[in-house]
C-alpha cells in the first residue's frame, strides 16, 4: 500500500447528476417529516393543555362531580359461570359491582327442553352464586345491573344432595323461582324535561319550571329502580317469563340452614357487571344508628362490625368507614357489636335486640383516649364508708372492658366525698381508700396495675366541694364519688 500511487477520484457528469437527484429527494423527505413532527407536537400540546383544562374544569365543576368516590368493580372468578364454585355470599351484604360475567363456563348446567320450557335455550354470560339461609323467613333477592339496559335471567335452585349439580344439568332438579323479564326500553329512555311555555307571570313561570324539573328527577329516580332485578316479598307473579317487563317475583318461603344457588344469565351481548343482595325478610326492626362524640358534639365515623349470635357469629354489619345509618335486627336475636376509632376507646358490648325495639335512636358514645380527659363516674356506691358496693359493678364494667381494649392507656382514680370542710383530713384518707377500692376492681378484672394510680381529694377539692355544699342555689344531684383522668396513652405496658 505505501508504494502505491494515489489516484484521484473522479466522477462523471451523469453520475454527478443523480447524485444531485437523490440529494434533493432526501432533503425533500426529510423536511416533509419535521413538518410532520412539528404538526404533531403543536397538536399534542394543543390536546394535552385541552385536557389540562378539562381536568382542571373537572376540579372546579359542581359540587361532588369531579370528587364523587368510584367504587371500584369486584373481579369475578374465572370459574364462576359453572355451579360448583358458585360464589358464596353473605345474608344482608352487598356483593359488587362486579366486572361483567363472560361465557357458560366448561359445563352447561341450564338449557331448556321440551318438557321445561321455562329455562334459558342455553347460558350466555352466566355467574353462580350461593348462600345459606340464617333464620326462617321469606327470601328477598335484588340484582342491580351496572348498565340498565342488559337483559339479566335469574333462576333459583334449592340444594338437596351431593349430586345436585349432576341432577341441575340433566333437569332432575329445576328452579325454586324463576325471572327471566326483559327491560323495558320505553322506561329506560332517558327522561328529558318538558318546556314551559312563558304566560307573562314570572312566579307562575318559575314555579312551573321547578314543577317540570321535579317531573324529571322522579323518572330518573324510576329508570334508576329499573335497573334492579330479583325477588320480593310484596311482589305478585309467581315467575316472569321473557315477554314479561315486570322486574320482581314473589319471595319463596326459606329455613334456617337452608343453601340455595342462583344463575344470574346476562342475555345481552357484551354486557356490564351487576350488583346481588340477598335478605330475608322477617318481622324486624331498624334502628338508624350512631356513634357520636361528646366533646366535639358531632357524630364520628367508625370501623363497626355487628355480629347476630343466633346464626353462629354471621356479620350483619361489616364496615371499615361508617358513618351511621339504619340497621335491621330480628326481634329477640342477640348481637356483639364492635366500633373502633383511632384516637378513640373502642366499644364492645353484647346486647339483646330487644333492648333496642322501641328506640327511633340508637347513639352510642365514642370517648376519646386523650391524655386529660375526664371521665366523672356516678353510680359507683359505698358501704363503711370506702368499702364498694356490689351493685357498683354493672358500672365499673363498662370501664373495665374499656381500658382492656386499650393496654397502651395509664390512668388516674380519683375519689371524692361529700363535703363540709370541718375535717379536711379524714375526708383526704376516705377519697383515697374510695379511689383503691376501685383500682382493685380493675386490677380484679384484668386491668394491669401499673396502669392505674388511686388518688384522693387535695385540700383544693375539699374546699370547694365545702363550698358547694353551703350554697343554696346549687343543685342536689348525686355526687359522683370517682373520677377517671388519663395520664398517659401511647407507653404499652404488656406489649
Amino acid at each position: 500500500m505505501l508504494g502505491e500511487k494515489f489516484t484521484p477520484l473522479t466522477i462523471k457528469s451523469h453520475d454527478m447528476k443523480r447524485f444531485f437527484i437523490a440529494l434533493l429527494a432526501c432533503t425533500l423527505i426529510f423536511g416533509y417529516c419535521d413538518a410532520q413532527a412539528q404538526t404533531k407536537t403543536k397538536s399534542g400540546t394543543k390536546s394535552s393543555k385541552s385536557a389540562s383544562s378539562k381536568a382542571k374544569k373537572g376540579k372546579k365543576g359542581k359540587k361532588g362531580v369531579a370528587d364523587e368516590e368510584k367504587i371500584p368493580e369486584v373481579q369475578l372468578p374465572y370459574n364462576c359461570n359453572d355451579i360448583i364454585f358458585a360464589i358464596p355470599l353473605n345474608v344482608d351484604q352487598t356483593y359488587g359491582p362486579t366486572t361483567a360475567p363472560h361465557g357458560a363456563g366448561r359445563v352447561m348446567e341450564v338449557q331448556a327442553d321440551r318438557r321445561h320450557p321455562n329455562l334459558p335455550e342455553y347460558e350466555h354470560n352466566s355467574v353462580w352464586y350461593k348462600f345459606t339461609v340464617p333464620y326462617n323467613g321469606q327470601l328477598d333477592i335484588a340484582v342491580t345491573q351496572t348498565q340498565l339496559s342488559d337483559d339479566y335471567d335469574m333462576f333459583v335452585y334449592k340444594y338437596t344432595d351431593s349430586y345436585f349439580s349432576n341432577h341441575v344439568q340433566s333437569n332432575k332438579v329445576l328452579p325454586v323461582a324463576v325471572n327471566m323479564s326483559a327491560p323495558d326500553s320505553a322506561l329506560l329512555a332517558k327522561p328529558k324535561r318538558q318546556p314551559v311555555a312563558s304566560t307573562g307571570d314570572e312566579k307562575a313561570d318559575t314555579k312551573a319550571r321547578a314543577e317540570a324539573n321535579k317531573l324529571m328527577r322522579q323518572q330518573q329516580e324510576l329508570n334508576a329502580t329499573m335497573g334492579t332485578i330479583g325477588m320480593y316479598h310484596a311482589s305478585k307473579p309467581i315467575m316472569l317469563p321473557k315477554d314479561s317487563t315486570a322486574r320482581h317475583i314473589r319471595s319463596i318461603d326459606v329455613k334456617k340452614d337452608e343453601v340455595y344457588y342462583i344463575l344470574l344469565d346476562n342475555v345481552t351481548p357484551n354486557g356490564k357487571g351487576h350488583s346481588i343482595k340477598v335478605s330475608i325478610h322477617v318481622d324486624a326492626f331498624e334502628v338508624p344508628l350512631y356513634f357520636y362524640d361528646p366533646k366535639i358534639k358531632k357524630n364520628v365515623e367508625v370501623n363497626l362490625t355487628i355480629l347476630e349470635k343466633n346464626t353462629n357469629d354471621r356479620a350483619i354489619v361489616r364496615d371499615a368507614h361508617f358513618r351511621g345509618g339504619r340497621v335491621r335486627f330480628v326481634p329477640g336475636f342477640n348481637y356483639s357489636l364492635y366500633a373502633q376509632r383511632e384516637g378513640y376507646f373502642s366499644l364492645f358490648f353484647d346486647f339483646n335486640s330487644n333492648r333496642f325495639m322501641q328506640d327511633t335512636l340508637m347513639r352510642l358514645k365514642m370517648n376519646r383516649a386523650e391524655r386529660g380527659t375526664v371521665y366523672p363516674v356516678c353510680g359507683v356506691y359505698f358501704e363503711d364508708e370506702y368499702k364498694l358496693m356490689k351493685e357498683s359493678d354493672s358500672v365499673l364494667i363498662n370501664y373495665v372492658q374499656m381500658f382492656k381494649n386499650h393496654p397502651d392507656v395509664h390512668f388516674m382514680v380519683k375519689g371524692f366525698v361529700q363535703t363540709y370542710g370541718i375535717d379536711p383530713e379524714h375526708d383526704q384518707l376516705v377519697s383515697l381508700e374510695r379511689a383503691k377500692a376501685v383500682k382493685d376492681f380493675f386490677v380484679k378484672n384484668g386491668i394491669p396495675e401499673d396502669n392505674i394510680q388511686p388518688a384522693g381529694m387535695t385540700v383544693t377539692d375539699i374546699k370547694r366541694a365545702a363550698t358547694a355544699a353551703f350554697d343554696p342555689k346549687k343543685e342536689n344531684d348525686e355526687l359522683c364519688k370517682i373520677q377517671i383522668i388519663i395520664t398517659e396513652v401511647g407507653s404499652k405496658v404488656n406489649p
